[in-house]
């Protein structure tokens, strides 16, 4: 399970804006690094069993992080793969029919039924000819003709039997069979996905902020193992007065500066607070004189992100002519 969240609370960009901005210069807001980091957790508990990811390392997407004990998961994926199997041998029972020797007896009582029929048809054929000649009275013409019928009625109810083994259960039998198949089957799916939870990779190429685990402890379900920082996420944060922020726009390009950066570090501002919510003199230099403030983060390309850190202090300076806006 995957949050992203704010890295760095107000109260240390208060306390390092404050220590860096009593003399900025005209055009140059101080600001400072903020980091919006990816945690990993696993949407169930266990023992962690080993950690992969190191911190300070960088990680490729899909490269292993972090091992959590299996159980009781893998039990439940085996104890589904036997309902599975149990309910595929019913459904196979059902559409097989009878057993091969069930449906053996029933053919021997076919041949057997046919059998008397045949003898049963020629006795009534011969007395239908002499009692046609009045050579025999019509009682006993009567008897095999009685006979011959039912030994054919016979004949036809074996018939029907031996067709009932051969077709198995009924339909409605069946179709509930296959659907306590899939039912089982998409539980095994579930215990599976369960199983693999236990197992995190990374989710995006990034940066090993922190573990926040140690192998032998015990990770509550949800809870974050690995702090990842991707460089997509990393943002310029700092503060504009009230008469310089109506100036400012999205996709505008300002210029970072910090101890020990390139020059040339750049970045586009991607949100502008809709209100004001900082005031001096917790953040802003006694010399900037500005009743209220707007939050402005601005953000670096990834490559050129990787070399800041969060909370790291940073020069901001606006494009040409926005300094003067305020004035």
């Amino acid at each position: 399970m995957i949050y992203r969240l704010s890295a760095l609370c107000l109260l240390l960009g208060a306390l390092l804006l404050a220590a860096g901005c009593a003399d900025e210069p005209d055009g140059v807001l101080p600001g400072y690094v903020e980091g919006r980091f990816t945690y990993v957790s696993a949407p169930a508990g266990g023992k962690l069993l080993a950690l992969e990811a190191r911190r300070g390392a960088k990680v490729e997407k899909g490269q292993p992080l972090f091992r959590l004990e299996a159980e009781p998961e893998a039990s439940a994926v085996q104890e589904a793969r036997w309902r599975v199997d149990q309910a595929a041998e019913t459904l196979a029972n059902l559409q097989k029919g009878a057993r091969p020797s069930e449906i053996a007896a029933v053919e021997a009582r076919l041949r057997k039924a046919r059998a008397a029929l045949q003898l049963s048809r020629l006795q009534y054929e011969r007395r239908r000819a002499l009692y046609s000649q009045k050579a025999i009275a019509k009682s006993e013409y009567d008897s095999h003709r009685a006979a011959y019928l039912a030994d054919s009625a016979a004949v036809k109810d074996v018939e029907a039997q031996l067709a009932t083994a051969r077709l198995g259960a009924r339909d409605d039998e069946i179709r509930a069979a296959e659907a306590e198949l899939r039912a089982r089957q998409e539980a095994l799916g579930k215990a599976l996905w369960l199983l693999d939870q236990k197992f995190q990779s990374a989710p995006v190429e990034a940066l090993v902020f922190d573990t926040l685990y140690t192998v032998g402890e015990y990770a509550p379900a949800g809870s974050p193992v690995v702090a990842l920082l991707a460089p997509g996420e990393v943002r310029a944060r700092f503060f504009a007065p009230e008469a310089l922020v109506g100036a400012l726009r999205l996709g505008q390009r300002v210029e970072l500066a910090c101890d020990g950066c390139p020059a040339g570090l750049w970045a586009t501002i991607s949100y502008i607070s809709p209100q004001a919510e900082y005031t001096p003199p917790v953040i802003y230099s006694a010399n900037m004189r500005h009743k209220l403030s707007f939050m402005i983060e601005a953000t670096p390309p990834p490559e050129r992100a990787q070399g800041l850190h969060p909370g790291q202090p940073l020069d901001v300076t606006l494009p040409v002519g926005q300094s003067h806006a305020a004035k």
